[in-house]
């Protein structure tokens, strides 16, 4: 008889990509949350999972043989209080997935403080298009895969490592639950600034998580990153990037509009998307898919099929000659990166960013100078007022009208405006045909994607 699975927050986006794929598995799910609409209500219910509005004790089935909790559950939500009370067995998403998926596998954890969803996804497509069928877990929507997650009895599996907490109850960061014979470390920097007050101790949970690889596995770090370096591990590394130090040496070779092309200590690849950060996440990529045992012409072939992630830089629209892209960008050097990356696919054209601070950090003004530098890549930008800014005390909250001033005083046209339609109306003014409009937000950003293709028309 399978094990029953009962998901309290099941409509989170991992949360219910693991339902789903542990459904698939042929566990019996169950599921409740307080928002209950699409898109993951329609996934949940095509996949035959019975989910209830609403956090309750009648929620708790009798007969559940484990219950997961999510971590954006806590203290005072009516159903865990149940649970607690009557001594049910529980546990975290993370620590479930341990124990019930990756348990004996060879298990790639790909973390880092920027690339992690796009790095997974095409390691995944690496393996899938030779043939490997692996397991994966991604934090985002691929192109090429059908799902986010996919649990089967493949040897590897491959997980978005985030450093992020796990529950209420357990602080540390998921991926250390992930039993990484392979870990990746694209980047460290300053993050979530909610529960991380310094850059120390993010270097530490990524201590912690090379401390877990063992002396059979691999490590692979970015060789130009030196909180990177300043790791150790048990484990054999391998330096990646583009210093000469580094034991895996990147060379950009050709850089067009649709695709780069790059030697990794000599040997040529060819990946069909734009700028260095994507050619490093690509290099990250072909070391790890050799160590699971990919062949050189295997990869090539993956690299050419790749089609990316949804809200990675995808085009929305074109309208009278403007291109309007989404990308999923929200830290300072994420938006830097993407926009030069944008230079080498639109050479000549005015590119315009418009920024949202939605994120735990960038609400704040602990990165205010990076964003400022950011935002200078841009030839005109206009950034949003800060989302929910009641949650951040004023004397820590990111002041938008300084980065709009030092912005425009560096020769960059820079607005701060407040709502959604002051912005399309500042970029109707502004823009012209043959701009570019890159829209950074890891929200919905009030469905500004939608309103502005319709205004520009």
């Amino acid at each position: 008889m399978s094990k029953h699975l009962h998901f309290i927050g099941i409509c989170g986006t991992a949360m219910g990509s693991t339902a789903v794929a542990m459904r698939q598995l042929g566990y019996s799910i169950s599921g409740s949350d307080e928002k209950v609409y699409p898109p993951m209500s329609e996934v949940l219910r095509e996949a035959g999972i019975t989910v209830t509005e609403g956090y309750k004790a009648a929620n708790l089935p009798a007969k559940a043989d484990l219950f997961v909790v999510g971590n954006a559950i806590s203290r005072g939500n009516e159903e865990l209080e149940t649970m607690l009370e009557r001594r049910l067995p529980y546990t975290s998403m993370a620590e479930m997935l341990r124990r019930e998926v990756i348990q004996g596998k060879r298990s790639f954890v790909i973390s880092g403080t920027h690339g992690k969803t796009t790095t997974t996804t095409l390691l995944a497509w690496l393996f899938e298009q030779a043939g490997k069928n692996p397991g994966y877990m991604i934090g985002g929507v691929p192109e090429n895969l059908p799902s986010g997650a996919r649990f089967n009895h493949s040897e590897i599996f491959v997980i978005e490592g985030d450093e992020y907490d796990t529950a209420y109850f357990d602080k540390r960061s998921k991926f250390l639950h992930y039993l990484p014979e392979c870990a990746i470390v694209n980047n460290i920097e300053f993050d979530h600034a909610d529960i991380f007050p310094t850059l120390d101790d993010i270097k530490l949970t990524f201590q912690r998580l090379l401390n877990t690889v063992p002396r059979n596995g691999l490590v692979l770090l970015n060789g130009d990153d030196a909180n990177c370096l300043s790791l150790k591990s048990y484990a054999p590394v391998k330096t990646i990037g583009l210093g000469a130090g580094c034991s895996e040496r990147i060379v950009i070779t050709e850089a067009g509009p649709e695709s780069t092309s790059f030697t990794l200590n000599g040997v040529a690849f060819t990946l069909p998307m734009i700028g260095e950060f994507n050619v490093r996440n690509a290099a990250m990529c072909v070391a790890a898919a050799r160590h699971g045992g990919l062949r050189d012409e295997e990869i090539r072939a993956g690299l050419a099929s790749f089609r990316g992630v949804r809200r990675r830089q995808t085009v929305r629209a074109e309208v009278n000659g403007i291109t309007l892209i989404d990308d999923f960008g929200h830290h300072p050097t994420a938006i830097r990166e993407t926009l030069r990356g944008f230079r080498q696919k639109y050479p000549g054209r005015r590119l315009w960013a418009v920024f949202e601070p939605r994120s735990n950090t960038s609400r704040r003004k602990v990165l205010q100078p990076q964003l400022i530098e950011a935002l200078r890549e841009a030839d005109g930008s206009v950034i949003a007022a800060v989302a929910n800014p009641e949650k951040v005390p004023a004397a820590e909250r990111l002041d938008v009208n300084a980065v709009a001033a030092a912005v425009a005083a560096a020769g960059r046209p820079c607005y701060h405006e407040a709502g959604t339609e002051a912005i399309i109306a500042r970029l109707k003014a502004e823009c012209a045909p043959g701009d570019v409009i890159i829209i950074f937000s890891n929200g919905g950003f009030d469905g500004i994607h939608e309103k502005l293709s319709a205004a520009l028309a």
